[in-house]
């Protein structure tokens, strides 16, 4: 027993070295890069409520005959969610 630390376990030593380096490169994208991805994640975040709203509304008028009675509120509904959804992520940002 001399005190000594056993050897570093090298599978896990590489495994972070391997994820400290893809953090390094995740820094260096460029800014068009990132700010395109956010568009995307927006356009998604606006988009898919709106979506939902509209599939629940249409199975809703046609289950009821009752026109667009559900589908134009439950559209805009989705909107404002999707919205708020959008804003509330950015401001995590």
């Amino acid at each position: 027993m001399s005190g000594e630390l056993p050897p570093p376990d090298k599978p896990l030593a590489e495994a972070v070295r391997l994820r400290a380096e893809r953090r390094r490169r995740a820094g260096r994208l460029p800014t068009v890069t990132r700010n395109l991805g956010q568009i995307g994640i927006l356009g998604w975040q606006v988009t898919v409520p709106m979506l939902v709203g509209l599939a629940i509304g249409r199975w809703l008028d046609h289950r009821l005959a009752s026109g667009i009675f559900w589908t134009a509120p439950l559209l805009i509904v989705g909107t404002g969610l999707g919205c708020w959804s959008a804003w509330a992520w950015i401001q995590r940002q």
